[in-house]
């Protein structure tokens, strides 16, 4: 049995990051139906990278989930939608704050046709607040977090990050979100609820240094490629053969490994070092110390060091670096999956581990409408006629 046999989720989303809360779910064993427009679907199914002009993307979003077609804003596709809502247990949606109210779709319509639902809202800015109607997206929502101001170097414009970041982490909240609601109401006999998750809030959650160092001491944290003022030492360094790596030291036990390492007992009676607040105020100086250190050392050479005396250090990796690296392949975080065009799609595997019921891909992102029969017929009981007379009339 499955971590999540017999939830079923409504996926009514698009592009990123409810789909994705979804496809965590899915990836742990919920029946996830993804409910897509008739024409063209989500426009996720269309997103780059290609090979030979087939899209990639979708392989991975789209897993695990059986996929239908369904215009919710035709009022037979507003009837079939809530006999949906009635067979299942979480409805996870994207719109723009106040869309399906606007159709009809409201949470008082859902819980009409079944009282126990579950509904998570994704939006940029929420579903209250002077910005709630504003339209999301990722990297707007990143600037609007704090995060890409805080991202960089001082002397250039500020970096946003380079994928999808904050809509994954919003997805992940909003799968949590979801994941709690429901064991309130069933194993807590809880009521119901709406969920309201914003694209910004999710990283804003994680600004505590920025928010805590402004209020009390009045500072703006600028732009800075590494961790800054909290620990030290700490950054990225390159090694005498040309590789990156990143090292930090977050405690005084760490730090303390890391000058065993250098065999530099030494700076260790150094008042200038001795504690992390005097490393932080001298973090220039040292700063120079470790990168001279790591200078002088072979990748191979540091590597060994830094294990031994259990200092964390890695290696910058690409994603070349990644598909060699045997601790990946051990793990089984990457994935090849059978693919109807390209042969096999390479994708990240489940996470987190589960000891008894681990999660499983069972099938790469299907074809649009690929599950109207099986949904509709098997499961709602429709027949092909209806089905046919649906889809002439453009409702699926």
């Amino acid at each position: 049995m499955s971590l999540l046999s017999g939830v079923r989720v409504l996926d009514v989303s698009t592009v990123i990051a409810a789909p994705f809360a979804a496809g965590l779910m899915a990836d742990f064993g919920a029946d996830v139906i993804k409910v897509e427009q008739p024409e063209g679907g989500d426009p996720f199914r269309r997103l780059g990278p290609y090979h030979n002009d087939e899209p990639m993307r979708w392989a991975a979003m789209g897993r695990n989930k059986r996929c239908v077609t369904l215009d919710l804003r035709k009022e037979k596709g507003k009837e079939l939608f809530l006999r949906l809502v009635a067979e299942s247990d979480v409805v996870i949606e994207n719109f723009r704050t106040g869309t399906m109210d606007k159709w009809g779709l409201d949470y008082e319509t859902m819980k009409q046709a079944n009282p126990r639902i579950i509904v998570t809202r994704v939006t940029g800015y929420g579903q209250t607040g002077p910005y709630k109607s504003v339209a999301g997206f990722g990297t707007p929502a990143t600037a609007f977090s704090g995060v890409t101001y805080v991202t960089g170097y001082k002397e250039h414009p500020p970096v946003s990050p380079s994928f999808s970041l904050t809509d994954y982490i919003s997805g992940l909240y909003a799968a949590m979100s979801a994941m709690m609601a429901l064991y309130h109401r069933d194993c807590l006999q809880g009521q119901p609820q709406e969920i309201d998750v914003s694209l910004y809030e999710g990283l804003f959650r994680m600004m505590e240094i920025h928010c805590a160092d402004y209020h009390k001491n009045g500072i703006i944290r600028e732009r800075t490629p590494k961790l800054s003022g909290t620990s030290s030492p700490g950054g990225t360094y390159q090694t005498k053969d040309g590789k990156w790596v990143v090292l930090v030291c977050s405690t005084d036990r760490t730090w303390e490994y890391l000058t065993v390492a250098m065999n530099r007992a030494d700076l260790l009676t150094n008042p200038l070092y001795s504690t992390m607040k005097d490393r932080v105020a001298n973090d220039c100086s040292l700063d120079v110390i470790v990168r001279e250190w790591v200078a002088s050392l072979n990748y191979r050479e540091l590597k060994e060091l830094v294990d031994r005396e259990g200092v964390p250090v890695n290696l910058v990796y690409s994603i070349a670096d990644i598909f060699e690296d045997p601790h990946y392949a051990a793990r089984e975080n990457i994935l090849e999956m059978p693919h109807p065009v390209l042969g096999t799609i390479k994708m990240p595997g489940i996470c987190p581990k589960f000891s008894v019921t681990p999660g499983e891909v069972k099938w790469v992102g299907p074809e649009l409408g690929g599950h109207n029969k099986e949904v509709y017929c098997e499961m709602l009981g429709l027949g092909m006629d209806q089905l046919e007379v649906l889809k002439g009339e453009g409702v699926i």
